[in-house]
């Protein structure tokens, strides 16, 4: 990551969550994307399957009610912000049995920033008073994230 998007993830971080995050932190975060995302596209190829296509859609994604809500609330954050075309670069896509489709590339960058807003509030959640995540903390936020995802 560069300067410049270094410092839109700080001020995305603070804004979705108020939150101080730092180089290390940002490292913490892209590992977690890049985990979450092949869990999510796994277990898209396999209902795609399922359903005898090669083609992985994004109803194939399981996307939570949870997840679909607070990707509405980073789109409204990401206006402001603009991390959306990040994500999309940063966003691994591991090798599948299957293709993904048009819609469903297009459609990532809004899933990576959903897990993203919900990472950031997740930390919230655990304990309102965290300001700049410490590794006791991305480890809980991430055991969560492992039960759920």
């Amino acid at each position: 990551m560069v300067v410049g998007e270094v410092s839109k993830f700080e001020r995305f971080f603070r804004a979705a969550a108020e939150l101080d995050v730092d180089k290390d932190d940002l490292k913490r975060y892209h590992d977690f994307l890049d985990q979450k995302v092949y869990d999510l596209l796994v277990i898209g190829q396999a209902s795609a399957k399922a359903n005898r296509r090669d083609i992985l859609e994004p109803h194939d994604l399981p996307i939570t009610k949870g997840l679909q809500e607070i990707m509405y609330v980073f789109r409204d954050l990401d206006r402001e912000i603009e991390v959306s075309p990040i994500l999309d670069r940063l966003t691994a896509r591991p090798p599948l049995d299957v293709t993904l489709s048009e819609e469903t590339e297009e459609r990532l960058p809004m899933v990576v920033g959903g897990l993203t807003m919900a990472l950031a509030r997740a930390f919230k959640v655990l304990d309102p008073e965290t300001k700049n995540p410490q590794t006791r903390d991305w480890e809980r936020v991430e055991r969560i994230f492992e039960l759920l995802l």
